[in-house]
């Protein structure tokens, strides 16, 4: 008697399970970080080389924090570093992205009725995109734009909704969407990667020699240290959007416009929280919500489809042929498709009263958006995600 394992379940499983803790401890330390410094005060007992200091209290403990301007006269023993984290998040990303999305790529990432392309080509497009993503950002880093905060921040909102833009008409929308966070993610791993930490490192090595660093190696690092803070929270909603395929309503043609949104909320949440760090009160404090709940109030209705009245009947016949053709091959006890051993979710989809019992996450998933079927590799049309709409519905009242 043989075992059968669902190796790639298992693997995403155990790698995503790493890449969300490690992520955690990433977010964490760059949260704390951004907080600790705009949290700094010059006390009139501060040495004149240190900028702040803050005092914390915490598990029963009190810390006392000071910030210097370049560093102490006499560097520690042991001083503590903070890359670890980003690397790790970054690997066991990439490795997620190859499990889930690169070995079955007919299902997870590409859509033939947006681009005709081969697995390898949809592979390499995808690299590519991490790639380019972060080349393009740190040429706009580099250039010009670079010393004009308001300008570089426009640019790099550009960029990413350029390339969401793009992503969008070849991916799938899960893909797509997924994507643009990981095209985030690999800009903010590079930023601690290639300028922060080795910034620091040559301000070690000056003060080692004796040496004044120079002061543009703080500014660097600080300044991309804070387009970290900002794309962190874009880049959680974008990681996790695959569970949530109400965000795909703009498809082809729109899915831009959400992805714009998503980077404008979250860099307006993070506003908030970064002004009140600074300690600012009242006036500062009074926009960021209301534009907040605006914005999502309007992303909403956006991305929620208007409902034709129509009285058209959808007989069972019609409503079990569309089930079997596009939903039970995956959503079987015993799945046909070849990227699944178990149906996904725990979704069984082989009967109508399965239909019936689960139609609000089939027409979340199906018909309100085109997140299924995956890649739309059966091709389900415009007319059957409708008529499968139609009947669920009628199966309601």
């Amino acid at each position: 008697m043989g075992i059968e394992i669902a190796w790639q379940e298992w693997i995403g499983l155990i790698v995503r399970w790493f890449h969300i803790m490690v992520g955690i401890a990433w977010i964490g330390t760059s949260f704390y970080f951004i907080w600790l410094d705009q949290s700094l005060k010059k006390g009139p007992a501060s040495p004149d080389e240190v900028q702040g200091e803050s005092w914390s209290v915490h598990g029963g403990g009190f810390y006392h924090v000071q910030k210097y301007l370049v560093a102490p006269d006499q560097l520690p023993a042991q001083l503590h570093w903070f890359k670890y984290e980003a690397y790790f998040t970054w690997i066991s990303g990439l490795i997620l992205l190859a499990v889930l999305y690169y070995w079955s790529a007919e299902s997870f990432l590409m859509d033939p009725s947006r681009a005709s392309m081969s697995i390898s080509t949809a592979i390499s497009i995808s690299l590519g995109s991490l790639v380019g993503g972060w080349v393009s950002y740190d040429l706009l880093c580099r250039s010009k734009l670079g010393s004009n905060t308001t300008a570089l921040s426009l640019a790099v909102f550009t960029l990413v909704v350029v390339i969401g833009w793009g992503l969008t008409q070849i991916f799938n929308d899960r893909a797509a969407f997924l994507h643009v966070g990981a095209v985030i993610g690999t800009i903010m791993t590079a930023n601690v990667f290639f300028i922060i930490i080795p910034n620091q490192k040559k301000v070690v090595s000056e003060l080692k020699k004796g040496k004044t660093p120079k002061s543009i190696l703080g500014v660097q690092a600080k300044q991309r240290s804070l387009h970290n803070n900002y794309l962190t929270l874009p880049v959680v909603l974008f990681m996790i959007s695959s569970h949530y395929p109400v965000l795909f309503g703009g498809g082809q043609a729109y899915g831009w416009l959400v992805i714009a949104a998503i980077i404008v909320i979250g860099g307006i949440i993070r506003n908030f929280f970064n002004a009140r760090h600074l300690g600012a009160r009242r006036a500062s404090l009074l926009w960021q919500w209301p534009v907040v709940v605006v914005l999502t109030a309007l992303l909403i209705l956006f991305l929620s489809p208007s409902q034709k009245i129509t009285d058209k009947q959808v007989t069972n016949a019609r409503a079990l042929s569309i089930l079997e053709t596009h939903c039970a091959s995956c959503h079987a006890k015993n799945p046909i498709d070849p990227a699944f051993q178990v149906a996904p979710s725990g979704l069984y989809l082989e009967t109508l009263e399965q239909l019936q019992l689960h139609g609000d996450r089939v027409l979340t998933q199906a018909v309100m958006s085109t997140a299924m079927p995956l890649g739309n590799r059966t091709a389900m049309t415009k007319t059957e995600r409708e008529e499968l709409g139609i009947w669920i519905k009628n199966t309601k009242k």
